[in-house]
């Protein structure tokens, strides 16, 4: 085994996809470690985002994470439009967070979404739909 002297430790996150209402379209997910940026990762430059269909969207993964605190949200983007729809102010296509938070009026903060990466780490997020 070579050990490279100063290489930076790398740790995983498997994302599990569930409550999938329909198959079509795609599952938007994005990745960040920085508090300011959840959750739609805007501004944050080491943000990870990833885009697969939503029939292959049961487990996701990014690798070649530095350990640390991040969040994950995600929303099925049903219509394959990009973005996410809302009527007024309510999501009209399915949003779920780490750790599943409750969710109030608005999206959870990064508190309450912070899963500590640390080697291989797993997180189910489940969908929710509102309308």
């Amino acid at each position: 085994m070579t050990i490279l002297v100063g290489a930076a430790p790398t740790a995983s996150l498997d994302v599990h996809v569930i409550g999938l209402r329909a198959a079509s379209g795609m599952i938007r997910i994005c990745l960040t470690a920085n508090p300011k940026a959840f959750p739609d990762c805007d501004g944050d430059p080491a943000a990870r985002h990833k885009s697969v269909a939503a029939a292959q969207a049961g487990d996701v993964r990014f690798d070649d994470l530095a350990p640390g605190d991040y969040a994950v949200s995600l929303f099925h983007d049903q219509n394959g439009n990009g973005r996410l729809d809302k009527m007024l102010i309510v999501p009209t296509e399915g949003i779920g967070f780490s750790n599943n938070p409750r969710l109030r009026f608005g999206p959870p903060s990064f508190a309450q979404a912070r899963i500590a990466v640390t080697g291989h780490v797993e997180a189910t997020v489940a969908l929710r739909y509102f309308l």
